[in-house]
C-alpha cells in the first residue's frame, strides 16, 4: 500500500484492513482516503480468493474521523465538488464487493469514518466504544452516505438528534438500536470478529454473495439517493453566506449572524 497508515494484509481467505494512524486516533486525511480506496479495489480484484474482510484499527480508537489539522493545507486542483465525488466513488466500492466487510470498532468512531463503517455489512463494538456525527457543529452536513443507513436502522428521532446536536451514542445504545450487532470486551474484539469472518469464509461463496444481494436490494438504493443529495447540498453549503459568516465570526471572535442563505 502507498500509505503505511492503512495496512492491507491477507490471512488465508480473509483480508484485513487496519487503520494505523495511531497518534491521531486513526483520523483520516486525503492520502489515507486514497490508500483505503486502493485497498478496497485490490480486494475486489482478487475475486473469489477473498471470502471476508475485517476492517479494524490500531490503538485506542477505530477512527476519530477527519484529521482537522490538515483541512485547508492540501493544495489540490480539484474543487470541493470533485473531492466529494471522488470520495463517494471510493467508498461505494464496499457495495461492489462480493464479500462482506466486518468492522471491529473500539474507542471513537466519528463523522465520515463512522458513516463508512455504517456502509459495511457488520459492526462489532468493544465495550466503551462511542459514536458521533459532529458535522453540523462545524457548519457542514454528514456527506458519506451513512445517515441513510443510520435512518434505516434507527429511524427519524435518533438520527435527527445525532445529526443536529452531535450527541454521542454509546456502545450499549448502538446495540439497542441495531447500529452494532454485538458488544464485546475490548480484549475479545479482534478474536470475536475473526471468528465471525471465519464462519462466513467457510460458507459457500455463492450463497454468501446472493444473501448480501438480497440485503443490498432492501437498502442500497436509499443510500445512493441520499449520497446524491449530500453531494448537491454540501456543495451549496460550501458556497453559502452562512458558512462565510461562520468563518468570519470565528476569525473575529464574535457572535455570528446567520440568515439561512
Amino acid at each position: 500500500m502507498g500509505d503505511p497508515r492503512i495496512r492491507l494484509e491477507y490471512d488465508g481467505p480473509i483480508a484485513i484492513i487496519t487503520n494505523a494512524n495511531v497518534e491521531k486516533h486513526n483520523a483520516f486525511d486525503d492520502d489515507m482516503d486514497l490508500a483505503l480506496f486502493e485497498a478496497l479495489r485490490e480486494i475486489k480484484a482478487k475475486g473469489s480468493e477473498v471470502r471476508a474482510v475485517i476492517w479494524r484499527g490500531e490503538g485506542k480508537s477505530w477512527s476519530s474521523g477527519r484529521d482537522v489539522s490538515v483541512i485547508g493545507t492540501n493544495v489540490t486542483p480539484m474543487t470541493h465538488h470533485e473531492l466529494m465525488t471522488r470520495g463517494h466513488a471510493g467508498i461505494l466500492t464496499v457495495f461492489d464487493l462480493d464479500v462482506p466487510i466486518l468492522v471491529a470498532i473500539q474507542g471513537w468512531a466519528i463523522g465520515g469514518s463512522f458513516q463508512r463503517a455504517l456502509l459495511c455489512d457488520i459492526r462489532v463494538a468493544a465495550e466503551g466504544a462511542r459514536f458521533m456525527l459532529p458535522e453540523v457543529t462545524h457548519g457542514v452536513i454528514p456527506d458519506t452516505g451513512g445517515v441513510a443507513r443510520l435512518y434505516q436502522m434507527c429511524g427519524h428521532g435518533l438520527v435527527s438528534d445525532m445529526v443536529l446536536t452531535g450527541r454521542v451514542l454509546s456502545a450499549d445504545e448502538a446495540l439497542a438500536h441495531g447500529v452494532v450487532s454485538r458488544v464485546v470486551a475490548a480484549d475479545q474484539l479482534d478474536a470475536t470478529v475473526r471468528e465471525m469472518a471465519e464462519k462466513i469464509a467457510a460458507a459457500p461463496a455463492v450463497t454468501v454473495k446472493m444473501a448480501r444481494r438480497v440485503i443490498a436490494h432492501l437498502s442500497e438504493a436509499d443510500v445512493r439517493a441520499s449520497m446524491a443529495d449530500e453531494l448537491v447540498y454540501q456543495t451549496f453549503i460550501n458556497k453559502s453566506d452562512d458558512i462565510a459568516e461562520m468563518r468570519a465570526a470565528r476569525a473575529e471572535a464574535r457572535t455570528p449572524h446567520y440568515t439561512g442563505s
